[in-house]
């Protein structure tokens, strides 16, 4: 571990209270035949889509709870862009960026390795339908996903935000991000929105217009840090808050790095850890959050993932064997074709 100083902001009071300003029924579970599912998407049949930790890719009937294992990456699926020709692209922590062709295909790897160096940790994906661009994420180049916790903890900064082209060029459009997580467009897709787990914040990367190649926060200092994100049929940007901000997290990170070095040597018990709670915010465009949803985390915690689509959420987690369903408050779900 190589801790690097950082003097984060002090946390919101929201941060400490356990639940939101507003909040939706209770969460229904949708069990699965694995564990983890840390991300979710509405596919362009319908069904929402996941992948678990022995690398299956799920589809699931939120409606039945029927489940199906449709693919199997052979490694660790994330992050999940649903095509609309039925293909899924794939972020797999251990093999690269990867393509599902769809029902009977099978599984491409798009980039495993970037100027001669494994992909390590892809994070998450969206694709612009009209170009074939293909944005992701890559979360650290010096921790391994099931190390997480050691890049959080070491601040090091080595995330990217990465574009694959259609001709198979790969570039780095931004370097040295805090654990670079999930990613989505705008509405109008003259922007990506993406998450710094570790820094607390969304930022706005610009594609188009007299900002391109620029970007800027779009919200800072979050409650809570930011996992995997989706753009909402209803125009939001929504974002599963993984866990409350941790107290001495925030404490040691200003602090001479051999305490952070002591503390990853302890026991699994006394390190910094997630709290329980399931969490997700709707962000508008102009960074004001219009709904904070939380529970307690008795039924479904460490929300990691979101979906919206007419009403209806998704929450995927890294910790749970089930999805969880509820509704955007004020707002009538409608049926989901």
């Amino acid at each position: 571990m190589e801790p690097v100083r950082w003097s984060p902001p002090p946390a919101p009071r929201r941060a400490g209270r356990s639940s939101g300003s507003s909040s939706g029924d209770v969460l229904r579970r949708v069990e699965l035949p694995g564990h983890g599912p840390e991300d979710v998407v509405f596919g362009a049949d319908g069904s929402v889509y996941t992948g678990t930790a022995d690398g299956a890719v799920l589809r699931v009937d939120i409606v039945t709870g029927a489940v199906d294992s449709v693919a199997n990456t052979g490694g660790r699926p994330l992050g999940l862009h649903a095509g609309p020709d039925g293909s899924l692209l794939v972020c797999d922590a251990h093999r690269g960026l990867l393509r599902w062709s769809g029902p009977g295909g099978s599984i491409e790897v798009l980039v495993d390795r970037i100027d001669g160096e494994p992909l390590n940790f892809a994070s998450n994906v969206v694709q612009d339908p009209d170009n074939g661009m293909i944005y992701f994420t890559a979360s650290s180049r010096r921790w391994p996903f099931e190390q997480w916790m050691g890049d959080l903890l070491e601040h090091s900064g080595t995330g990217r935000l990465l574009r694959l082209s259609p001709d198979g060029a790969v570039d780095v459009l931004l370097d040295g991000l805090q654990f670079a997580n999930g990613v989505a467009f705008t509405p109008n897709r003259e922007a990506l929105v993406f998450a710094e787990t570790g820094a607390y914040r969304l930022s706005r990367y610009w594609l188009r217009g007299p900002k391109a190649g620029t970007q800027e926060a779009l919200i800072d200092n979050l409650p809570g840090f930011p996992d995997n994100i989706a753009l909402g049929s209803d125009g939001l940007i929504w974002v599963a808050l993984a866990s409350p901000r941790n107290p001495l997290l925030d404490a040691l990170l200003p602090r001479p790095g051999v305490l952070r070095r002591m503390v990853w040597q302890l026991p699994e018990r006394l390190k910094p850890a997630p709290k329980r709670t399931a969490w997700v915010v709707g962000v508008d465009l102009e960074g004001s959050i219009m709904h904070d949803l939380q529970t307690d985390g008795t039924a479904y915690a460490m929300v990691t993932g979101v979906a919206e689509q007419a009403g209806t959420l998704v929450l995927g987690s890294l910790d749970e064997s089930a999805l969880a369903i509820t509704v955007v408050p004020g707002i009538a779900p409608t049926e989901i074709n």
